[in-house]
This record gives structure tokens, sequence and C-alpha cells, in this order.
């Protein structure tokens, strides 16, 4: 007599209850996304518009050819400066991406139904604490990792496609942590540190607070600390000339012996015979560069992307053996 092997359990049903219960804060979050990528693509279009017009005009950008050609460059910077004020506005909103969906998968995703109780319906549905936890895990994942990898295409298509004056390089803060797989693993390791905050504290506004709270320090971390992630390249002698755009970590005087000093030491301005003894008085005999080329960009990006995931594993390894240890 043959046995029928019993079905393997799915996410599909927990998914489906997830998207329901929060379907008005997924629909929300979807349209918002939808017109900023519509926004994003109209102004990346319309500067590159209003960029040719100025160029057929012959005006100089910085005026001084006439009251006519002052008019119409004043008019150009007013629309550039508003292109770019755009531009850096939803760089900020997607840094500040993996703090909002840690605070949401910690406080209404999680917490919430764990303080009020209401999980104890879906385990006793045949949904195991473990297939719960897993599809609250997915959900948003699935859907904040594909929308901000469409926004953030989108994003380093228009720095690269606009004609806009002045703005930032890659090696600006902003603009590396919204390109490449960074903002990715940071979304990532956002939710799943909320989610390990929320089953520890299990308190809907406290939970919700200390993720974002979490969140945010490491993104500030990073920012200050992803300078030294990869080996620089270093340049040194009386004058540094560099002609691509690179990222400048640190500077500073060199001695005769090699040893470095800050670069303030007879760096203000001075007379000349003042700055001759100075740098005699302190044995200057140069300056340094540590850097980062534009060839370093992948290389930072990965070493991030990878402590990145790594600390996300953590969290969500720990998350889980939570939940093994509240459910028995």
């Amino acid at each position: 007599m043959s046995t029928v092997a019993p079905p393997r359990p799915s996410l599909r049903a927990p998914a489906r209850v997830v998207v329901r219960q929060h379907r008005w804060a997924l629909m929300i979050t979807g349209a918002l996304a939808l017109l900023t990528a519509v926004g994003l693509v109209a102004v990346t279009l319309r500067s590159s518009q209003v960029a040719e017009a100025f160029a057929a005009t012959g005006c100089p950008a910085d005026g001084g050819a006439g009251r006519a050609c002052d008019v119409t460059a004043r008019s150009y910077q007013d629309s550039m400066s508003l292109y770019r004020g755009i531009l850096d506005n939803l760089t900020l909103a997607l840094r500040a991406l993996p703090v909002a969906a840690a605070a949401f998968v910690a406080g209404p995703l999680i917490a919430r139904e764990l303080e009020s109780g209401t999980f104890r319906l879906a385990w006793t549905q045949s949904v195991s604490p473990a297939r719960w936890l897993a599809a609250k895990l997915a959900v948003p994942t699935a859907l904040l990792l594909a929308g901000t990898a469409v926004l953030t295409a989108l994003l380093h298509w228009a720095r690269a496609r606009a004609d806009i004056p002045y703005l930032p390089g890659w090696a600006d803060a902003p603009v590396f942590a919204t390109t490449g797989t960074v903002p990715l693993a940071h979304l990532l390791f956002g939710i799943c540190a909320g989610t390990l905050i929320a089953l520890l504290v299990r308190r809907t506004l406290l939970a919700l607070t200390l993720s974002g709270l979490v969140s945010g320090v490491v993104i500030t971390a990073f920012a200050y600390l992803r300078g030294g992630l990869w080996p620089r390249d270093t340049l040194t002698g009386r004058s540094l000339e560099v002609v691509e755009e690179i990222w400048w970590v640190e500077t500073g005087q060199l001695t005769s012996s090699g040893e470095r000093l800050p670069s303030d030491v007879c760096g203000q301005i001075m007379p000349e015979a003042d700055l001759t003894r100075c740098l005699a008085d302190h044995d200057i005999t140069g300056r340094y560069l540590d850097y980062h080329p534009a060839s370093h960009f992948w290389p930072v990006q990965l070493v991030e992307t990878g402590i990145l995931l790594a600390l996300a594993a953590l969290a969500v390894t720990l998350a889980f053996r939570a939940l093994r240890r509240r459910t028995g």
C-alpha cells in the first residue's frame, strides 16, 4: 500500500496574510515609488532640454554678456538649482529608507503582533512560528529590495544623463551610499536587525525606535569608516596634482623622516618669510595624500556589502533562535 507524502510547508499562505494585513501600507509605498520613478525620469529629461536650449543661446552661464543674457543665465541657473535639489532630496530619501524599513518591520509588522497576542491565531492554524516569521521577513524584503534596486538604478542613470552642473561625484558620501550594492545591503541589514529587536523587545513603540536608531547608527558609522575598508593609494611631494576624480581620504604634511603631520601645521595664511620659517622649524619637506581612485569603487562597495550581509545573517539567525526559545 503506497503512502502519499504530506505536502511540504509553503510560505504562500502566510505571505498572503501579511500582504492582506498591510495592504494599505504596501499600496501607498508602491504608489510613492512609482511616482518617484516617473518624476525622476521627467526631471532628468527636462534638465537635458533646458541645458540644450540654454547652450543654443550662446550666453555664458555666469552672465556678463548683456542684460538679455543675464536674465537667460539667471533663469537657467534657477532651473538647474531646482533640478539638483530634487536629485539631492531623492538621494537623502534613499539613504533614510533602511531606517524606515527597520522601524516598520520591527514595529507594525512584528512587535505589534507579539504585543497584542494576535500571533497566536496564526500559530494555531497550521502555521509554525518559523514559517510565520519567515513570511514576515520575505514579503517586505522582496518588495523593498526590488523597489530600491529600480530607484537606485534610475538615480544613477539620472546623474549620468542630466546636464546639471556641479552634481556630486562618485566619491561623495550621498552618491556612494545610493549606488551599487551598498543601499541594498543596508536595507537588508535594517530589516534583519529590526526583526531581531522586535523579537527581543516585543513592544511596538520601543522596537520601532530602537530599530531605526540602530540602522541609522550603522549608516552613519559606515559613512565615516568606509574610506578604510580598502587599501588606499598615496601621493607625496611638494605639490599634489591629481587629474582624475578621486576620493580624498586624508591629507597632511610630511617631514624629511617621513613623519606625518596634520595639514593645518604651517597651513594657515601667513607671510612668505613666516611660512618658510615654520616649514624649517617643523622639518616639513612636502605633503601627502591618501586617496581612492575611481577603480576602488567596486572593491569598497563589495567589502561594505559583505560586512552588512554578514551582520544581517547574524541578526536573522539570532532572531530565529530567539523565536525558538520563546515557543519552546
